[in-house]
Parts: structure tokens; C-alpha cells; sequence
């Protein structure tokens, strides 16, 4: 069953990738962005993942018998993808509101009818 979370994982990080490079669009690039972001997010879990795992809390009587559980769920990889949440809106919310800048400068959202420079 992990197996299908690596797939859909792939498959997110494939499309958002495809959204950057394709679309002409400014705020289809920042969905685009934020697809590759929650693609990564689901792989990172993914591969924190245990079957059978439990979660890493010791109990005192655990401790004082010497009989502690050893096969855990990695706890890290679910920090970082906490932290990778809060950065991701917050890098989504900024590159929303550039494009709401762009936008009032230049009348469009379209990256070709943007640039200066063009060849």
C-alpha cells in the first residue's frame, strides 16, 4: 500500500513541475509551485513510515522494567513536513502576492506579455 503514495507522490511532483515550465499563466506557476511542495511533503511521510511502527513515547514503567518498545515511527521526517507546511503557505502567500503586484504594474498575469526582455 506504501507503494501507491510513492506513485501519487511522483506523480504530484511530475505535475507541478509540468505546470511551472508549461504555463504562461503567473498564478498557475504559484499552483504549479505549491503542487511540487505538497507532493514532496507526501513522499517525506512516506518514507517515514513504519507498518506496525508505534509512536516514540516512552512510559515510565517501560523505563524501569527495561523493556522498551524499539520499533518506532520516525518522528522527523513528520517535523519537517510540518515545517515544510508553514514555509510552503507562507512562500505561496508572498508569490501570490507578487503576482497582485505584477498585476498592478503591467495589467496582466501572463509571463510573455511581462517580460522586458524578450528573443
Amino acid at each position: 500500500m506504501i507503494i501507491v503514495n510513492y506513485i501519487a507522490s511522483v506523480f504530484l511532483i511530475v505535475l507541478g513541475f509540468y505546470t511551472v515550465c508549461m504555463k504562461k499563466n503567473l498564478i498557475k506557476v504559484v499552483l504549479g509551485l505549491g503542487i511540487v511542495d505538497y507532493g514532496v511533503n507526501m513522499l517525506i511521510v512516506s518514507l517515514g513510515f513504519n507498518a506496525g511502527g508505534t509512536a516514540p513515547i516512552y512510559q515510565l514503567s517501560d523505563l524501569l522494567n527495561g523493556v522498551a518498545p524499539t520499533f518506532f515511527v520516525d518522528p522527523v521526517p513528520q517535523a519537517l513536513t510540518l515545517t515544510s507546511i508553514v514555509i510552503g503557505a507562507c512562500v505561496d502567500a508572498m508569490a501570490l502576492s507578487l503576482v497582485i503586484m505584477i498585476h498592478r504594474k503591467y495589467k496582466s498575469v501572463n509571463a510573455d506579455e511581462v517580460r522586458r526582455l524578450r528573443g
